[in-house]
């Protein structure tokens, strides 16, 4: 789906932020509804701690990290500090949360109580902070990203990303993934 992605060095990454933030607000409505006596599906909290795994951080963060960030840093930000170093900071406390919400779900499905406490902060604290990230990157760090990587050096970057969309994330394509997330947004 190319919605414009060859003319910006970010139109990919922020299609791909609509989809984390949906599937992140699926996972707080899910718990809302728990704190409203509805049972958690945890087999849908499972599919939402994969997506996050795979999609959100594999596949999405990987792109930032491994392409958007080193050409930022070429065309003169720092890595150390301002918002490249605040964004990898999140993208760390943001793997923190995915992997106590993937270390507690067991235990929490078979009914343990810390174990599901520790499932809940988990997924607050990353409902939270993917919020405010995407936010972040979408209103300053995005812009920024479109205005210096422009030109040739943004068609390579497009193409880059490409490449990366079209690997698999532990046997799994992007297109498999976003397939997971329709099902977790019942769509699928």
């Amino acid at each position: 789906m190319d919605n414009g992605h060859e003319t910006t060095s970010t139109g990919v990454l922020r299609d791909e932020h609509r989809l984390i933030l949906e599937v992140a607000h699926r996972l707080g409505r899910m718990l809302d509804d728990e704190s409203n006596g509805i049972p958690l599906n945890y087999d849908t909290v499972e599919q939402c701690i994969t997506f996050f795994q795979l999609f959100a951080d594999a596949c999405h963060h990987g792109k930032e990290e491994d392409l958007l960030f080193p050409e930022l840093i070429k065309a003169g930000l720092p890595q150390d500090s301002g918002p490249i170093a605040v964004m990898l900071y999140e993208h760390e406390q943001g793997r923190v949360f995915v992997r106590a919400m993937a270390a507690s779900i067991d235990g929490a499905r078979t009914g343990d109580d810390e174990a599901n406490t520790a499932l809940r902060d988990g997924a607050e604290g990353f409902i939270g902070l993917i919020t405010a990230h995407i936010g972040k990157e979408n209103d300053v760090l995005f812009n920024m990203a479109d205005g210096m990587i422009v030109g040739p050096e943004c068609k390579d970057l497009c193409a880059q990303y490409d490449a990366t969309c079209s690997r698999r994330f532990e046997g799994r394509s992007k297109e498999e993934l976003e397939d997971l997330a329709a099902g977790i947004l019942g769509r699928g």
